[in-house]
């Protein structure tokens, strides 16, 4: 993964200073844990200043440290196995407190999301989900969660929803070979991006179904096959992404989605509030459940 990098410094590597080139090679040695380093935490590493770290990266064409920062881990962020990430997160999170970095860097993905998510794509997204004749749901691993947490929600407002079982990569193709293009295809994937979502949608968009894409930018692998691409920003926490972003979005669309067909939703949800207290469902805490 480091060739792109290695191939923009050969371009200027016999210009580079000694300090310069230092930094260079262990970039392209060590480009994971580099990808997360602060500039002075970098600087330390090789041996040379904070400040040489920041003309570095300006003079090999950045506008600055952040803007290289952020192309090293868009480079390696899909790539990283567990034990790296762990690596990675031994060296990003050294002597914090990591709680409030948790909570902060999450706050930061929500902000980011919001600010940068394309209105059009949100509510074209919403006309879809709403006119659609069935809607699959489809994410693996660390997806599944958001995907059945959708799942869950969008049954409230329609009974045409399928939630993709992805344990099987046979079965999966059996949950969706009758998708069509009346019907939409909510897929949710993230780094590292599952095979099996790919190959899903490679499947969908076959068969000429609207595909709304949540994912982490243009790069990923399920953007291309978008009708409808929803970036929400992710990071890691450890081995651990963190998702809050993406979940965001998924409330806001649900939210969207049930505004539109409140009338049905209200039915909906008086129908199941009758049968949740006849069945006792939830727990009231009143005496007489004693």
């Amino acid at each position: 993964m480091a060739e792109n990098f290695q191939t923009r410094i050969e371009a200027v590597y016999g210009t580079l200073s000694k300090g310069h080139k230092k930094i260079a090679d262990y970039i392209i040695s060590h480009y994971q844990k580099a990808s997360f380093m602060t500039a002075a935490k970098l600087g330390e590493t090789v041996g040379v200043s904070e400040s040489t770290v920041v003309r570095f990266a300006t003079n090999i064409g950045f506008d600055g440290y952040p803007e290289l920062q952020k192309y090293l881990q868009e480079m390696v962020k899909s790539h990283l196995t567990s034990v790296q990430r762990m690596e990675v997160a031994a060296t990003r999170y050294e002597g914090s407190d990591l709680v409030d970095k948790a909570f902060l860097g999450d706050a930061e993905l929500i902000k980011a999301t919001r600010e940068s998510i394309s209105r059009e794509a949100f509510a074209g997204s919403v006309e879809a989900i709403n006119k659609a004749k069935k809607i699959y749901i489809l994410g693996v691993r660390s997806s599944a969660a958001i995907a059945s947490f959708a799942a869950f929600y969008f049954r409230f407002l329609n009974d045409n929803v399928v939630l993709i079982d992805t344990s099987s990569s046979s079965e999966l193709f059996e949950q969706m070979f009758r998708i069509t293009d009346e019907d939409v295809c909510l897929a949710i994937s993230f780094p590292r991006y599952s095979n099996q979502t790919i190959n899903a949608l490679a499947f969908a968009k076959s068969r000429g179904a609207t595909i709304i894409s949540v994912t982490d930018g243009e790069s990923s692998p399920i953007a291309p096959f978008a009708t409808h691409l929803l970036v929400a920003k992710s990071s890691m926490v450890s081995f651990v992404d963190s998702l809050v972003a993406p979940l965001s979005v998924i409330n806001a669309l649900i939210a969207a989605c049930a505004r539109e067909k409140k009338d049905l939703v209200y039915d909906n949800l008086r129908m199941l509030e009758e049968i949740w207290d006849e069945y006792r469902v939830y727990s009231t805490d009143r005496e007489d459940d004693e």
